[in-house]
């Protein structure tokens, strides 16, 4: 029988530099497996307080507020159910699938989403899905964050998913990422290596440490420079968790609208009024981290085929992108 956990609770304090932002806008894209949907049920019953008084959905978060919020934990589900969620699919055989995810979509069930992830859409359209990992993830060879867009693999045979892994603990796949974030590089291309490890303040992210962590290497290149942000094309040498999002923050060059690495404070010398109240718009827009899978390559197990996928960045960073060209 599933174990009963009755509630979790979690605080955050607002930081300078933060616009304003509804409240249920601004959990669902800081928790981590949250949809907007979920946060307003939450706030509706209750279960979400500013400064210790409740507040309805449509309240401005501001600088310096402390939210406090509690989750009633369900227990586990015996069985994951399929779900009629439409997928997009780019490539698909007897052995595996390569998925194009849209941001705000989890990967696999956990703890407050037992429902409405990838891997419920992916048991209603197949029931060939490898069984090598867990109950909660099958078929998943690796995984990106829930706000985070782009391309999956998702092996059916178990003996393919095995081989898949092994690419990537050997990192032969071919991995490139596009992200918009705050500045300008010094250099056209570049590198970051820092391990990433948990961070000692706050367990839920991560930072980059000297000397704790795992190994964690990120090559980036300049692709287009606009007024107060970069396009930057990135290629994970390793593939720690956050880990692009990780080191661009510890260049000082956060993805634009992560919640979570900083992404969302206004960078020095761009304060004046005319500029905060662009970059404010700019943040409407971008509801998430500036961040997509773009590229795809891997050797298919069966067949030895060199397999590369490309796919279009997604509307939201296209439109960023138009804005900032203005």
């Amino acid at each position: 029988m599933a174990k009963i956990i009755t509630e979790k609770k979690f605080k955050f304090e607002i930081t300078e530099g933060q616009g304003k932002e509804r409240l249920d806008v601004y959990l669902a894209n800081i928790m981590e497996n949250a949809t907007r949907s979920k946060i307003q049920q939450l706030i509706k019953a209750e279960f979400v307080l500013v400064n210790g008084k409740i507040k309805k959905s449509n309240y401005q978060v501001m600088p310096n507020d402390v939210l406090d919020l509690t989750i009633p934990v369900s227990p586990r589900p015996d069985t994951i159910e399929p779900e009629d969620i439409p997928l997009d699919i780019v490539y698909e055989d007897e052995y595996l699938l390569v998925v194009n995810k849209p941001a705000g979509m989890v990967v696999h069930p956990a703890l407050g989403n037992w429902t409405g992830t990838m891997v419920h859409a992916l048991l209603f359209h197949t029931q060939n899905l490898s069984d090598v990992n867990d109950d909660d993830r099958p078929g998943i060879v690796h995984r990106i964050d829930k706000d985070t867009s782009g391309l999956l693999i998702v092996a059916k045979d178990p003996w393919v998913h095995s081989e898949l892994a092994k690419q990537f603990a050997a990192r032969t796949t071919e991995r490139e990422y596009w992200a918009i974030c705050w500045g300008k590089f010094k250099e056209n291309n570049g590198k970051v290596i820092g391990n990433i490890a948990r961070s000692k303040k706050d367990r839920k992210i991560f930072t980059v440490s000297g000397t704790e962590g795992k190994y964690a290497e990120t090559h980036y290149s300049v692709i287009e420079e606009y007024e107060f942000a970069t396009l930057l094309k990135l290629k994970l040498k390793t593939g720690r968790t956050h880990q692009i999002r990780v080191h661009m923050n510890h260049l000082n060059h956060p993805i634009f609208g992560d919640y979570i690495y900083n992404g969302r404070i206004i960078q020095a010398g761009h304060t004046l009024p005319k500029i905060k109240q662009r970059v404010n718009n700019l943040l409407k827009i971008m509801d998430r981290q500036a961040l997509h899978a773009k590229t795809l390559g891997f050797i298919h197990p069966k067949t030895n085929e060199k397999l590369l996928f490309d796919s279009e960045l997604p509307s939201d960073m296209k439109e960023l992108i138009t804005k900032l060209k203005v």
